[in-house]
């Protein structure tokens, strides 16, 4: 198993330890409380740099980790919890705040905008650095 799967099913597996798992009645499902812990948590940033992780989903919407990284990596690496939109959704109508956070590029980091989930609006946990 690559290094990369085993990183994926170690986040999936914090995910489940969390209370991830669905506390309705349909699987995959996040209430904002098992998000916010899985926000607050550190994370591995040489086992996840480069990879995008399916959450779940939270009122009704896709949620991502995406763990990007430039120029100095691992060290670089941060993570962005968002919504994954779909094509010409609003972020407010889906019940989400837009934000603009750092993103590494080359050299640099350069803003972008991503549909948050309200609940990791406020305390800035949607993104890690």
């Amino acid at each position: 198993m690559s290094r990369v799967t085993l990183a994926a099913l170690a986040t999936l597996f914090t995910l489940a330890g969390a209370g991830c798992a669905a506390r309705a009645s349909e699987p995959g499902l996040l209430d904002d409380a098992a998000l916010a812990i899985y926000a607050a948590r550190p994370f591995d940033k040489r086992a996840m740099m480069g990879q995008t992780v399916e959450l779940g989903r939270n009122h009704g919407m896709s949620v991502v980790a995406e763990f990007p990284c430039a120029d100095v990596c691992p060290q670089y690496t941060v993570r962005i919890i968002h919504y994954r939109l779909p094509a010409g959704a609003d972020c407010a109508g889906a019940g989400g705040i837009l934000k603009s956070v750092l993103v590494p590029v080359a050299i640099a980091a350069l803003p972008k905008d991503f549909c948050v989930p309200k609940v990791l609006a406020g305390s800035g946990d949607y993104y890690t650095r």
